[in-house]
């Protein structure tokens, strides 16, 4: 019976750090996958999906108070504000309330504009995460690359040792003296 050769060598995979940043930036996550680090895709996925469900859930109520403010405005000046539920500043208000209630035309212009300029920050926090989720991934996957083959043995030690100290003048002080050996 003939014994089986083995290959000239094993491939063995040691990601390269600027490769796995390249495609990071390219698509987020596959600096991941590059590194074989699988169990990081749901967290960056995650992010990136709850970043975007920020952005378009501020966007929407962004847009919505600005149309209403854009109405109501527009209704103003023409002198034709109305209670109509069909109208946009309406649609928006608080459930229970009317014009009056919450102090006039004026006070619900000055709240829609309020609220506008609140829904607009939020997205814009919103996209701002995004980019930090983004620049984080590629970090991540560039890390990770660079401390692949980095040893850490199980044999780091601390030693904590009492130790008497002179200092210039002769004088006898104790101290604890601490050393990590690796």
């Amino acid at each position: 019976m003939m014994a089986q050769e083995e290959p000239d060598s094993v491939y063995f995979h040691k990601p390269d750090p600027l490769k796995a940043v390249w495609l990071g930036a390219i698509v987020p996550g596959a600096g991941q996958i590059y590194n074989k680090a699988y169990w990081k895709l749901p967290i960056v996925y995650g992010a990136f999906m709850g970043c975007g469900f920020a952005i378009q859930w501020n966007n929407n109520r962004y847009t919505s108070y600005k149309t209403a403010y854009i109405d109501l405005y527009n209704d103003q000046k023409a002198g034709t504000v109305s209670e109509d539920p069909s109208k946009s500043y309406i649609a928006v208000m608080p459930e229970g309330y009317d014009m009056s209630r919450l102090g006039g035309e004026d006070r619900w212009l000055s709240i829609l504009q309020n609220q506008q300029n609140i829904y607009r920050r939020y997205r814009d926090y919103s996209i701002l995460a995004t980019v930090i989720v983004y620049a984080l991934s590629m970090i991540d996957a560039y890390v990770d690359a660079q401390l692949f083959d980095y040893d850490i043995s199980p044999d780091l030690t601390l030693n904590v040792e009492p130790q008497i100290y002179y200092d210039l003048q002769r004088q006898k002080s104790a101290e604890l003296k601490l050393a990590i050996q690796f």
